[in-house]
C-alpha cells in the first residue's frame, strides 16, 4: 500500500472510495485536498494497468499486490481489469472504522457541499408503491432518464412534485446527481444532448415499492447497509453497479428504508468512452432491468440488519437462475460475507 500522507492511516469515520487505473491526475488530486482538509480517509483501488509508482499525499492507494496482501478472501478470487474490484476498497474503509462510505469515480469533480457533514435521517418528499421512478424528472424538464432505468417506462406519468408528501425518512443510502455529464445510457448519449444540468430543490426518497436505478458515481452508504455495497463481477461492466441497486433496494424494502436522491454536489468531466461499446454492454439491461425488478419483488426477503448477507445471496442466486448473472458470482459473494464476518 502507498500512503502518501503526513498522519499516516488516520482512523476517520469517513471514507471516500474510488477505483482508478490513471495516475494522480487533476481530479484525484483535488479528491485527496478535500478528504485531508476534512478527514476523510482517501482509498484508491488499482488494477492491472494502474501505474506502479502511484505517490498522492491524502491517499492510500492499494495495487493488485497491495490488495493481494491484505487477507481478504475476495481480492485473490475477483477477476482483475473489472470495476468490481472497488469491493476490496468498501471492505478496507470498514476494516480502518469508517462509519460513513462515500464513493466516486476518477472524473467527478467534488462541489464545496460534496464536503458537507451528512445526516442518514432526512426530511424529504417521498415516493411509495409506485414502481419504477424516474427520478430524474423530479430534478429536470429535459427528457431524461439515468442509466438502468426500463425503457418502457421512460415515460410514464409520474406524481407531480408538489403532491408529494413531506416525511422524516431513514436512508442509509444515498445517492447525489451529477452535473454537467450526467448518468445517462447510451442511447441517450447517441441520440441527445449533453450537457445537462439539474435544478436544486428538495430532495427525494423511495420509500418500499419505488424502483429508481442509482450508481457508484455519487453515493453514500451507512454502516448498517455496508453489505450491501457489494458490486458484481460476472455481469456486464456497464451494468454491474446498476444490478446491485436493485438488489439494494429490493433489500432496503424489507427494512423498511427509503433511498435518497438529492441535488447535485459534483459535476463530471466524462472519461473517454466507446459509445457503441457501451451500448453494446448495456443491453442486457435494455432487456431485462424491468424483469429483475419483477423477480426481485417476488423474493421473500427478510427483514433485520443481521440478515444482510443471507438476503444478497438470495437475490443474486434469483439472477443467477436467470441466466443473467454467471453462477460463479455466488462463490465472490460467499467471500464477501466471510470478509465482512472477519473484520
Amino acid at each position: 500500500m502507498t500512503t502518501s500522507n503526513n498522519n499516516s492511516s488516520p482512523r476517520t469515520s469517513v471514507a471516500l472510495v474510488v477505483t482508478s487505473i490513471a495516475g494522480p491526475n487533476a481530479i484525484l488530486t483535488t479528491l485527496a485536498r478535500g478528504c485531508q482538509e476534512h478527514g476523510y480517509r482517501f482509498i484508491v483501488i488499482g488494477d492491472v494497468p494502474s501505474p506502479k509508482d502511484f505517490k498522492l499525499e491524502g491517499c492510500e492507494f492499494f495495487s493488485l499486490e497491495d490488495q493481494y496482501q491484505t487477507g481478504l478472501k475476495l481480492a485473490t478470487l475477483a477477476p482483475t481489469r473489472h470495476y468490481a474490484r472497488k469491493n476490496l476498497g468498501y471492505l478496507l474503509a470498514q476494516r480502518a472504522g469508517a462509519e460513513v462510505i462515500l464513493e466516486t469515480d476518477d472524473d467527478n469533480i467534488p462541489g464545496e457541499n460534496f464536503w458537507q457533514a451528512r445526516e442518514r435521517k432526512q426530511s424529504a418528499r417521498v415516493v411509495s408503491d409506485h414502481g419504477w421512478v424516474n427520478v430524474y424528472r423530479y430534478f429536470s424538464e429535459a427528457m431524461l432518464w439515468p442509466r438502468g432505468f426500463p425503457l418502457e417506462h421512460v415515460r410514464d406519468d409520474l406524481p407531480p412534485r408538489a403532491s408529494l408528501k413531506t416525511a422524516d425518512v431513514d436512508c442509509p443510502i444515498q445517492q447525489g446527481l451529477v452535473n454537467e455529464n450526467p448518468d445517462v445510457d447510451a442511447i441517450y448519449r447517441l441520440v441527445s444532448s449533453l450537457p445537462q444540468s439539474f435544478a436544486a430543490g428538495d430532495s427525494l426518497a423511495l420509500a418500499p415499492g419505488s424502483w429508481c436505478p442509482f450508481n457508484s458515481q455519487n453515493t453514500a452508504w451507512w454502516r448498517d447497509a455496508f453489505p450491501l455495497l457489494y458490486l458484481p463481477a460476472y455481469c456486464s461492466f456497464r451494468m454491474t453497479d446498476i444490478w446491485r441497486s436493485f438488489v439494494a433496494q429490493r433489500i432496503a424494502w424489507a427494512n423498511d428504508w427509503s433511498v435518497l436522491f438529492h441535488a447535485p454536489n459534483v459535476w463530471q468531466e466524462r472519461n473517454e468512452h466507446n459509445l457503441m461499446r457501451d451500448f453494446r454492454d448495456e443491453v442486457p439491461g435494455y432487456l431485462h432491468n424491468k424483469e429483475i425488478g419483477d423477480a426481485l419483488a417476488k423474493l421473500e426477503v427478510k427483514a433485520g440488519v443481521e440478515r444482510l448477507g443471507e438476503n444478497l445471496l438470495l437475490c443474486y442466486e434469483q439472477l443467477v437462475r436467470l441466466d443473467l448473472i454467471d453462477a460463479k458470482e455466488l462463490d465472490l459473494i460467499n467471500a464477501w460475507s466471510a470478509d465482512l464476518q472477519n473484520l
